[in-house]
């Protein structure tokens, strides 16, 4: 049931999360799925819904800095930094945890995945829980994040009983994932903040290589964030196989291609990369129920937020690599 975020039907919600079940609920990344993130049985109900693999962690979303100091280790000036610059927003921390977090949502890691969203509806919610909130993207397990209400009812309905409204998200990707070891900062998951703004105020920031097989925070699997129509990059396109197809097309700020495309859809007109972040899955929802055979996209330069809408481009595509 989708319900307007208003203060009584965020209560509501919050109601639910206490009782030990599952609401979805907006952020400025993405819509997320959560439950009390120190209740294991709740928490083992998103992983039931989503269909996700219980060996990829969870992040915590917290409303206050006393909720950090509850779960983890705080060991590095560098971490005092980031935090004090980019939260609330969309950057993640995994810290070393401490023993009130349940293993369910670290994967068994001895370190947790942390965030302040900042968004007014999440920090409200969190708040009258009275708990950390543990919560992944509110979809199915590996397919499109959802930047709206309707896209989670897309995909969860009937899995879900609460599906807070509060609009469309404004950043459009999931959070940028940092952890530091020591004086070594790591990237392990590009996102919603651009990696030159953290190198700015912590130094260089090393790419952390993912153990797909048992990943130490969300977004590392080498495919994911995937639509349900097959999808693949415009300069990898043999045009044999586009014969006698619907094809849909996305980039982005102009169709400089000579395919015959059903229908296409431009990240930003303007060329912005903020924009054309906050569009990328919804773009890529709206392409997904025109009943097309095949889905192309312009890559993108890696620089700034185009890093982070190239790695969930990219691993949409790995889905489908090989797959006739």
């Amino acid at each position: 049931m989708i319900l307007k975020a208003t203060g009584k039907n965020i209560k509501l919600a919050a109601d639910k999360i206490k009782n030990g079940d599952i609401v979805a609920f907006p952020t400025e990344t993405v819509y997320g799925l959560g439950a009390d993130g120190l209740n294991p049985i709740a928490v083992a109900k998103i992983f039931e819904a989503k269909n996700r693999p219980t060996f990829n962690p969870l992040i915590m979303h917290i409303s206050s800095i006393d909720q950090l100091d509850n779960l983890v280790e705080i060991n590095s000036s560098k971490i005092k930094k980031l935090i004090k610059n980019f939260w609330p927003g969309p950057l993640t921390l995994v810290l070393p945890k401490k023993y009130i977090v349940p293993d369910i949502v670290t994967a068994g890691h001895s370190t947790v995945a942390v965030r302040m969203p900042d968004h007014p509806v999440a920090l409200k919610l969190i708040k009258e829980s009275g708990s950390p909130i543990a919560a992944p993207s509110a979809n199915t397990f590996g397919f499109l994040s959802p930047t709206s209400a309707k896209h989670v009812e897309k995909q969860l309905k009937g899995k879900v009983d609460y599906i807070l409204d509060g609009g469309k998200s404004g950043v459009g990707v999931e959070s940028t994932i940092i952890e530091v070891i020591g004086e070594r900062v790591y990237l392990l998951r590009p996102g919603g903040i651009a990696l030159e703004k953290i190198e700015v105020l912590v130094g260089d920031v090393e790419i952390k290589k993912a153990d797909v097989t048992k990943p130490d925070s969300p977004g590392q699997l080498l495919h994911h964030y995937a639509p349900t129509v097959p999808i693949k990059f415009l300069n990898e396109v043999d045009s044999k196989e586009l014969e006698g197809k619907r094809i849909g097309g996305l980039f982005f700020k102009e169709n400089k291609s000579t395919i015959e495309f059903s229908f296409v859809k431009i990240l930003s007109p303007a060329g912005n990369m903020r924009e054309a972040a906050a569009n990328l899955f919804h773009h890529l929802h709206d392409l997904e129920v025109l009943n097309l055979d095949l889905i192309i996209v312009e890559p993108i330069e890696e620089t700034g937020l185009g890093i982070a809408i190239m790695d969930r481009l990219k691993r949409a595509a790995n889905r489908y690599k090989n797959k006739n």
